[in-house]
């Protein structure tokens, strides 16, 4: 299936940079109208693909996090944020709720289940060392005119 429409930006894994990768997500998708809820969902689920890949993926440096959007016929949105970071060695435990890597008093471990609450469908591949892809997908709805 062809895109319709499609954007992708690079930027360095800084937390200040979840903020951007966050507004430019819904700043690509705001032309096609979106529900106010669609889109705060959206936000979240970038947030945490983000945040993730700063955190986990770079843990004492600073290196590419790539966010790309596109657009599919009936309203189907994939964002795809991808790192070349460590990568996540068991991806399923990773996606347990409650699961960190980090240190429990400051990381939850729930931002997949996160993004799995607020999206249709979460994918994330890995490979230890070479990085780590999450492919977020929601269909967006038609708005009533």
């Amino acid at each position: 299936m062809k895109a319709e429409n499609s954007a992708k930006i690079q930027f360095d894994s800084l937390s200040a940079n979840e903020a951007f990768a966050r507004g430019a997500a819904t700043a690509f998708l705001a032309r096609y109208d979106p529900t106010v809820p669609q889109l705060a969902d959206i936000k979240t689920a970038v947030s945490e693909a983000v945040t993730n890949c700063i955190v986990h993926a770079y843990p004492d440096a600073i290196g590419p996090v790539t966010l790309s959007i596109a657009v599919y016929p009936e309203r189907l949105v994939k964002i795809t944020v991808t790192d070349k970071g460590i990568g996540i060695p068991d991806v399923e435990k990773a996606m347990e709720p409650l699961f960190t890597t980090g240190n429990p008093e400051e990381r939850s471990g729930l931002g997949f289940a996160v993004m799995q609450s607020f999206m249709d469908k979460v994918k994330v591949s890995s490979q230890p060392g070479k990085g780590t892809r999450v492919v977020l997908t929601k269909r967006l709805d038609e708005r009533s005119t």
